[in-house]
């Protein structure tokens, strides 16, 4: 994960989730609310910690997000995601969001990036190992 704009960057992991930036998800100053952009990546990190897990996991900590510039609406929004530490239960996901504007010149950027840390739950609502 990076905080600092980088225009030779690329996304660093896999795609996991794509939406469209909406009015409805905006604040006052027009801008898409910082709120909604991290529920989009932590449904992208669930998504491959449900891959990985194979079965129920939960969030159980958001260890830092980074908001590096703000989203617009209308904008396309992809998360990308990567484990960056696997344990007994637990997996490690950063998460990289990147947005285009396909009305315009679908130049791509970072706007925020984050590490999210999940666990797999068993039938019991207890940590269960992973699967190998």
């Amino acid at each position: 994960m990076s905080t600092t704009k980088d225009i030779a960057a690329k996304p660093v992991g896999e795609l996991a989730i794509q939406t469209l930036a909406m009015p409805r998800d905006t604040n006052a100053n027009g801008d898409i609310f910082g709120g909604w952009l991290v529920s989009q990546m932590d449904l992208a990190a669930g998504i491959l910690t449900k891959k990985v897990a194979k079965g129920r996991s939960a969030t159980v900590a958001i260890k830092n997000v980074n908001f590096l510039q703000p989203v617009s609406v209308g904008s396309t929004v992809s998360c990308y995601a990567q484990i960056t530490h696997r344990g007994r239960s637990s997996l490690h996901i950063a998460v990289e969001v990147w947005i285009s504007n396909l009305s315009t010149d679908n130049t791509i950027k970072k706007v925020a990036d984050g590490l999210f840390v999940f666990v797999a739950i068993g039938d019991d609502g207890n940590p269960r190992p992973l699967p190998d």
